[in-house]
């Protein structure tokens, strides 16, 4: 377990980090930050030599990968952080340094159990992207496939983990002050976020996520997901289908091959809506570095680390919400929050009908150029508060996807309204989910698995209530707290030590 003072020693660390890099001082000159954090920022700042424009992508690089994801993210919203913050981060997405191709080629041949010339009959040796978990290479298969080579960085594992344990340590503290800190629920945040990185470190799971979004979405004319070669596929390796496309981060390329930027936006919300909502199971990183456009227009994503899922309820319940704001219902709005208890019951619905419309009538039909975030979040984060909602793990990743999703969108096409883009998708899947047809056919099928259900309930209940005569059942066992003595507690503590090491052994020896 890491120490007290590690966790103060990294926080101190990148505190100083952030303030020399002059990442701090838009927050340190805001009449709206506290004092005390402006003093703090001062403090940290003391005695470096500060750059003339703030280097916010070098001071995220600096303090680690996770702090990298969280850039990545801000990169998509120019309108929280700022053009020029935006734009400095977009550096984060896929220009971080490279690793020399000699580690490369190691961890390549070790990964695969094989000489890389018997794997592909060239590869680039300079990497076409090189992000904060992974470098990416153009390579030649030895069938004649052009394919890109996906390495985790080596070491990359320890470090994620380690900023994780100070980031768990930082919300436990802050959970414990109680308050709006615990409604928050700081924990459970960052061990959402704990998930989604550990599944990110493991390249056969992005490979299958690929391989499954691909199946799903195969029937979208407007998207395309690459191929997976599993003969080249590890868990430190991904290799799949080259993409010849345009960035999606290079507008000036897109307009001069004639491509619609505004067509492909409605798109990009078209096919999220179509993967979050109708399948459940949706791409989670959707930054401009993770999307390229083909030349007869379709959008193509690379990248499957991270990937949400919610069940058949929340889609709907999600698919009423965005509805109900695009069409003004927030009397309905307001009765699924209450349904999904997302707000506690002791609250009036029509009055917290009333606080959403507050927040939503301002941004009905208007350009997101023309929608100011920062009033619509303060009203958010006011509602939120009143109402004693909670923070909802499980939708962190929707969330954060959407935020990113309309990031993006704008920045393609500054007068896009995301709600009038939602709207005929969330209408007709509505329809065709909570239209009569579908209600019978779901009353069917739950009658089919509840007969279905019935032989093994009987035994059960025959189980619990045995027939007449038969032994009485045992007594409860008391609690009893075992302590052992003398040479049982070693032999017990070797037995324990013995059973951890085996465990590792089968958790490394993939």
């Amino acid at each position: 377990m890491t120490s007290r003072l590690v966790h103060f020693w990294r926080l101190l660390k990148w505190g100083r980090t952030l303030a020399r890099h002059g990442a701090l001082l838009g927050l340190e000159r805001s009449p709206t930050t506290p004092m005390a954090f402006r003093r703090i920022a001062r403090l940290a700042r003391l005695g470096a030599f500060l750059p003339a424009q703030p280097d916010y992508a070098g001071a995220f690089e600096k303090i680690g990968p996770a702090a990298v994801k969280l850039g990545q993210t801000l990169a998509t919203r120019p309108d929280l952080v700022g053009e020029e913050a935006a734009h400095d981060l977009l550096r984060l997405q896929d220009t971080l340094a490279p690793l020399p191709f000699a580690k490369v080629r190691a961890a390549i041949e070790q990964s695969l159990d094989a000489p890389i010339e018997t794997l592909f009959a060239s590869i680039d040796p300079d990497p076409v992207g090189s992000a904060s978990i992974a470098q990416v290479h153009k390579a030649v298969t030895t069938d004649g496939h052009s394919v890109a080579v996906k390495v985790l960085r080596p070491g990359i594992d320890e470090k994620f983990t380690s900023d994780i344990d100070t980031y768990e340590w930082i919300a436990a503290h802050a959970a414990a002050r109680g308050g709006e800190l615990a409604r928050l629920r700081p924990r459970e945040v960052i061990a959402t976020f704990r998930q989604w990185t550990m599944r990110e470190l493991d390249l056969r799971r992005e490979a299958a996520a690929a391989s499954e979004l691909a199946a799903m979405m195969s029937a979208e004319d407007g998207y395309f997901v690459p191929a997976i070669d599993w003969k080249r596929t590890s868990r430190r390796v991904m290799t799949l289908d080259w993409i010849d496309g345009i960035k999606l981060t290079d507008r000036q390329a897109l307009a001069e091959a004639g491509l619609d930027l505004s067509h492909i936006s409605r798109t990009l919300v078209r096919t999220f809506l179509t993967q979050a909502i109708t399948h459940g199971f949706f791409h989670a990183d959707l930054h401009q570095g993770n999307l390229f456009v083909l030349r007869d227009g379709r959008i193509a994503a690379i990248d499957f680390g991270i990937m949400g899922r919610i069940n058949r309820q929340a889609r709907i319940w999600l698919a009423e919400i965005l509805y109900g704001l695009i069409t003004g219902n927030y009397r309905r709005v307001a009765e699924i929050h209450f349904e999904a208890q997302y707000v506690p019951a002791h609250h009036n619905v029509d009055e917290f009908a009333t606080a959403l419309r507050a927040v939503g009538e301002p941004i009905r039909g208007a350009a997101v150029k023309d929608i100011s975030v920062g009033n619509m979040l303060d009203g958010l984060f006011a509602i939120t508060r009143e109402f004693d909602m909670q923070t909802q793990p499980h939708l962190l990743l929707l969330q954060k996807t959407m935020v990113m999703v309309e990031g993006v969108a704008s920045s393609l096409d500054p007068e896009i309204n995301m709600w009038d883009a939602a709207g005929p998708f969330v209408e007709q899947w509505l329809r065709d989910e909570l239209g009569p047809e579908a209600r019978l056919a779901d009353s069917i099928l739950r009658g089919v698995r509840t007969l279905a259900s019935l032989p093994d309930l009987l035994r059960r209940v025959d189980a619990h209530y045995p027939p007449p005569g038969a032994a009485p059942p045992l007594p409860p066992l008391p609690d009893v707290e075992v302590r052992p003595s003398g040479w049982w507690r070693y032999a017990l503590a070797a037995l324990a030590g013995g059973g951890l090491v085996a465990a590792l052994h089968a958790l490394t020896s993939f």
